[in-house]
């Protein structure tokens, strides 16, 4: 069977779309506000040389979204899957980033959920890399269900390795969830 880990999805908050090369521009638009990277491992990826590289990365990856405000069609932000593994039936969602507009409340949470989903359809561990001095976005995987089972190095595309918190969220959990 041939994973689709870049589809266009959809639910009433949020509309997800494949990046593309042309995408830069709005997506810096966002990027480019330093509070967004505060907690974050590499916090200068507001610098628009250091976005650049991210940028590649995303594209490179095969796996990466832009994503849209479903009421207002406005673009807020950017997540993707990588690593799947069709052995071990495991696939990463992460990368995640959203406009500060759209913190604290249902965007982010509508945006896991569908990636999630539809993840679930074809793997059964869905896992997420979080820097250890994320607490924000480790409280926000908590709430969806997801448990801390590692500590481990993280080398992010064209960056150095940071220390992450590894998050699993497993198929059996999430359905009776």
């Amino acid at each position: 069977m041939k994973v689709n880990i870049q589809p266009t999805l959809e639910n009433e908050f949020v509309k997800i779309v494949p990046l593309n090369k042309n995408d830069f521009e709005v997506l810096y638009s966002i990027a480019s506000d330093p509070l967004i990277w505060e907690q974050h491992p590499n916090k200068d990826r507001y610098k628009r040389e250091v976005f650049e590289t991210f940028f590649k990365g995303a594209i490179e990856s095969g796996g990466a979204f832009l994503v849209f405000d479903k009421q207002t069609g406005e673009a807020i932000g950017s997540s993707r899957f990588y690593d799947y593994n069709a052995e071990n039936k495991s696939v990463l969602i992460g990368y995640t980033f959203l406009a500060r507009s759209h913190w604290g409340s249902k965007y982010n949470p509508a945006l896991k959920k569908l990636m999630i989903q539809y993840a679930f359809q074809f793997v059964d561990s869905v896992i997420f890399h979080i820097g250890a001095n994320n607490v924000r976005s480790q409280k926000a995987i908590e709430r969806l269900g997801a448990s801390k089972i590692d500590e481990i190095e993280v080398k992010y595309y064209g960056e150095e390795s940071k220390l992450n918190f590894v998050y699993e969220i497993k198929k059996g959990d999430w359905q009776n969830s």
